[in-house]
């Protein structure tokens, strides 16, 4: 089994299935390590599918902007995959006073950063979307926003990542980084042990252990996050929804049914032993909420559901880009829930770095040393 490149990526999502397609691409050699047995196992398989700008922190604008401009537009032809992107806009949907509230200072923020969104009203709602009930009162509308599959887009990264030559090796846990003469040099995990001139570690929630082997701690903790699916529908809508609080998130799919995600606030409650499972609370939380917005869903059938964990940081956004203390080590971690979407422009962008270490965007509020102590 191959054990040494040039790159080694910890991580078998969305990011590292990305970052390593685009290396592959310059002809660098990688391999990619996968704690679980499957790709893509953890978040890049249990979101939602949003690929907005609208409703993010300014700080990752311009790497989505980028994104959504220059490489989701073709991303299917470029995967040989469908990733059933639609760029039909993002609703963000407000009932009262404190929604708009909360829903202007994000808008005036992003206007602020160059993008296209703005405030309507509850009749301009819908007119976009005629399916939302009289409850919705306000909204920041962005039209460049829009949703893809996760699954397919994942695995179109894998796919033409193998093909270029990537080496992937599924459940192979990290246990630890190792430095040598001040630089990274080794992954070991409990049966092997890899080499590399330079390591990526994009292993979501994961990604807190493994750092903290080689003396470097990103502040993150876990969120449970659960979606679930309707059975198929008639063609209702394509926009991208969301509300003021990010309590409830969704879309109509290519095949018809809806994917709603959303959280009911109980979740710490849960008994699930550490995995990320069901409760049995959050899916009728979930469905109370669209029946309010969608009254025409009322009786739609749920097909199933799914749980999963989100690596939230302490500030809102991910952590990107080198790790100054230690040559040749690079991180793409914390991406609070936001991460398929941006997944693009992170992987194509992280492959920059390493290769020419340049970016075409910049990713200094992005950078590791925020966390540093200010003297």
């Amino acid at each position: 089994m191959k054990k040494t490149a040039e790159v080694i990526i910890v991580g078998g999502g969305i990011i590292g299935c990305a970052t390593a397609y685009y290396l592959a691409k310059s002809g660098i050699d990688v391999i990619v390590l996968e704690g679980s047995d499957h790709i893509g196992n953890g978040g890049s398989s249990r979101n939602g599918g949003g690929v907005r700008q609208s409703g993010r922190d300014v700080r990752e604008l311009p790497l989505v902007m980028y994104g959504i401009k220059n490489l989701w537009p073709n991303l299917s032809e470029e995967l040989e995959v469908d990733c059933e992107y639609h760029q039909d806009g993002n609703l963000r949907l407000g009932k009262n006073d404190a929604h708009k509230a909360i829903l202007t200072k994000l808008a005036d923020n992003a206007r602020g950063a160059g993008l296209d969104v703005r405030m309507i009203d509850g009749d301009e709602v819908r007119a976009i979307n005629p399916y939302l009930s009289d409850e919705v009162t306000c909204a920041s509308w962005c039209p460049t926003d829009g949703h893809a599959n996760p699954l397919t887009t994942t695995l179109g990264y894998y796919k033409m990542a193998r093909r270029l030559g990537v080496t992937f090796i599924s459940g192979e846990q990290v246990k630890e980084l190792r430095v040598i003469r001040g630089r990274i040099r080794r992954v070991i995990t409990p049966n092997n042990v890899y080499e590399g001139e330079n390591v990526l570690v994009a292993a979501g929630l994961d990604s807190r252990e493994i750092l903290t082997s080689a003396g470097i701690d990103i502040p993150m903790t876990n969120s449970l996050l659960e979606c679930l699916v309707t059975e198929a529908q008639p063609h209702m809508f394509d926009q991208m929804l969301g509300t003021a609080e990010a309590d409830f998130y969704g879309h109509q799919t290519k095949h018809g049914s809806f994917v709603f995600g959303g959280s009911s606030g109980l979740e710490r409650y849960n008994k699930d032993n550490g995995t990320p499972i069901n409760s049995s609370k959050t899916a009728p939380c979930i469905c109370r909420g669209i029946m309010k917005y969608f009254p025409d869903l009322a009786n739609a059938k749920i097909v199933r559901t799914w749980a999963g964990w989100m690596d939230a940081s302490s500030d809102g956004v991910p952590s990107l880009g080198t790790i100054d203390e230690i040559p040749g080590l690079y991180v793409a971690c914390a991406f609070n829930g936001h991460g398929f979407g941006i997944a693009p422009a992170v992987g194509e962008q992280l492959a920059k770095l390493i290769v020419t270490v340049k970016t075409d965007v910049d990713l200094s509020e992005l950078h590791y040393d925020r966390y540093k102590a200010k003297i």
